[in-house]
């Protein structure tokens, strides 16, 4: 069970228009009910404008919460070696705005590999899909993943490429998914 909040913007924040993707801006004083509240960012619903809209971390004090940082980041130790398990858990805080479960419960990261750089650092890529391939989002969700990959210690260069081959369907959701989304 999800619980909503009603807020209010207190001040002109940017947010992302679900699900065309496209950068908007929340005026000051315009009321709002908070939807979804996972990893660091906010989906809101506005009432006035109609729609929903994601609402970065660093923003989170236009709706009168803490401004977050990103899950795990800066609690990673940076003599660690980047191995997968690193990054599988940095991309485990990354959510579809409509969906409260995370990308790689939803079954939507397809390929990781981690590649350690002569040079030192490693390269790290990674093949994901949307569960629609029409989703506006989806340059959102691959550019959160990319930030996330390359907020762990030690990684020098991140790829996110988008996929569609094949189809995402329900079956590739973990029990876990399945059950959060009430589908078991």
């Amino acid at each position: 069970m999800h619980s909503y909040e009603e807020v209010e913007i207190t001040r002109d924040c940017e947010a992302i228009q679900i699900p065309d993707g496209i950068t908007v801006t929340l005026r000051a004083g315009t009321p709002a009910v908070i939807t979804q509240s996972l990893g660091d960012t906010f989906t809101v619903q506005m009432p006035t404008l109609g729609g929903l809209y994601r609402i970065s971390g660093k923003d989170a004090d236009a709706i009168g919460k803490a401004v977050a940082r990103p899950e795990g980041g800066a609690d990673l130790d940076p003599n660690q070696a980047v191995n997968e398990e690193l990054v599988w858990n940095q991309l485990r805080n990354v959510y579809d705005p409509e969906i409260p479960v995370n990308i790689v419960e939803l079954g939507l990261v397809y390929n990781l590999g981690v590649e350690h750089l002569e040079s030192g650092g490693s390269r790290v890529a990674v093949t994901m899909t949307l569960t629609a391939p029409g989703c506006g989002m989806g340059d959102v969700i691959a550019a959160d993943a990319r930030m996330r990959i390359e907020s762990v210690p030690g990684v020098k260069e991140a790829s996110v490429e988008v996929t569609f081959d094949p189809p995402w369907n329900q079956e590739m959701m973990s029990e876990a998914a399945k059950l959060e989304l009430g589908l078991l």
